[in-house]
C-alpha cells in the first residue's frame, strides 16, 4: 500500500479531465463564442482563503486537451501553503479557451487543494509522533486516485487503492467466512502475497487476529485504554491501525497510544474546497 505519486496518474488525469470537459462543454461553449476567436487574452488565479497547493497537473491537462496555445505559468509549487489573496498561477492564451476552461481547472484545483488542506491540518497536529495517519476509500466517484494523490500531498498516507490491492476482512467477511482463521488462511490462498488486514471489534478477536498471522489489525471504535493494552499484547507482531471515533480532539490521544497507523475517513469526504478566482485581462 504505497503512496500515489504524479507518476501513478498519468492516465486517469487524462481521462478524469476528459470526462469534465465533455459534461461542460458538451456540444460547445455558446457564451464563449460571444467573444471573436481571435481574441488573445491574460488570465490570473488566486485563493480567497488559506490552503495547500495541490491539482496543477489537473489544469495543465485541461488546457493541453482544450487549446495547446494556452500557456500556464506557476507561482506556486505543489504542496505549498498558500493565503488570501496569493497569486497562484497566470494563463496566457485565446480568450474564448481560458473562459471554457476556466470552470473544469478551477473544480479540479480547489477539491485537491481542499483534501491537501485538510490532511496537512491533521498531519500537523501529531508531525513529532511516529503514527501515519491514513485515508480511507470515502471518497468523490470518479476522484479517489486524484484525491488519494492530494491526501499526499497535504502530509498523509494512502491505505488501499481499492477493493483489489489489499484484504481488508470485517464483520460481515469474518462471519460468513466462519471465523477470523478461516478467513485469513483463505485469503491467503486467494491472493498470495497480498496484505491482510482483519477488523477486530475486542481485544478478544485482536487475540484470534494475532494467531492467525493478519499483517494489520484494525481497531474499530475500540477505548483508548483498550487501544494501549492492544500495543502491549501484539508487541510488533502485527501493525496496529485506529479506526472510528477520530475528530481533531482525540487524534493525538489516539496517535500516543502508540498504534502505528489512524484511518480518517473525514480526509476525503469532509473536506472544503477552497474558493478561487480567475479573473481575465485584455
Amino acid at each position: 500500500m504505497a503512496n500515489l505519486t504524479l507518476a501513478d496518474l498519468h492516465e486517469h488525469i487524462r481521462d478524469s479531465v476528459r470526462l469534465a470537459l465533455a459534461e461542460d462543454i458538451g456540444s460547445g461553449d455558446i457564451t464563449a463564442q460571444l467573444i471573436p476567436a481571435e481574441v488573445i487574452s491574460h488570465a490570473r488565479i488566486i485563493t480567497r482563503e488559506d490552503a495547500v497547493l495541490c491539482g496543477q497537473a489537473w489544469v495543465e491537462e485541461v488546457f493541453r486537451q482544450l487549446d495547446p496555445q494556452v500557456k500556464v505559468t506557476w507561482h506556486a509549487q505543489e504542496g505549498q501553503r498558500v493565503t488570501p489573496n496569493q497569486l497562484l498561477c497566470e494563463l496566457h492564451g485565446p480568450a474564448r479557451s481560458l473562459l471554457s476552461g476556466e470552470r473544469c481547472a478551477l473544480n479540479f484545483l480547489q477539491t485537491l487543494s481542499g483534501t491537501a488542506r485538510r490532511a496537512r491540518q491533521l498531519a500537523d497536529l501529531v508531525s513529532d509522533l511516529p503514527v501515519k495517519l491514513l485515508d480511507t476509500r470515502k471518497t468523490l466517484p470518479g476522484l479517489r486516485l486524484a484525491q488519494k494523490y492530494a491526501v499526499t500531498i497535504g502530509g498523509c498516507h494512502n491505505h488501499r487503492i481499492g477493493l483489489y490491492d489489499a484484504f481488508l476482512i470485517k464483520e460481515n467477511h469474518i462471519a460468513s467466512c466462519g471465523g477470523i482463521a478461516q478467513a485469513v488462511q483463505t485469503a491467503r490462498q486467494i491472493a498470495p502475497g497480498k496484505p491482510v488486514e482483519v477488523e477486530v471489534e475486542s481485544l478478544e478477536e485482536l487475540a484470534q487476529a494475532l494467531e492467525a498471522g493478519a499483517d494489520i489489525i484494525m481497531l474499530d471504535e475500540l477505548s483508548h485504554d483498550d487501544m494501549r493494552t492492544a500495543v502491549k499484547q501484539t508487541a510488533g507482531r502485527a501493525k496496529l491501525e485506529a479506526s472510528g471515533g477520530v475528530s481533531e480532539d482525540t487524534l493525538r490521544t489516539i496517535a500516543e497510544t502508540g498504534v502505528d497507523f489512524i484511518s480518517i475517513g473525514s480526509l476525503t469526504k469532509d473536506m472544503k474546497a477552497v474558493d478561487l478566482s480567475m479573473r481575465l485581462a485584455s
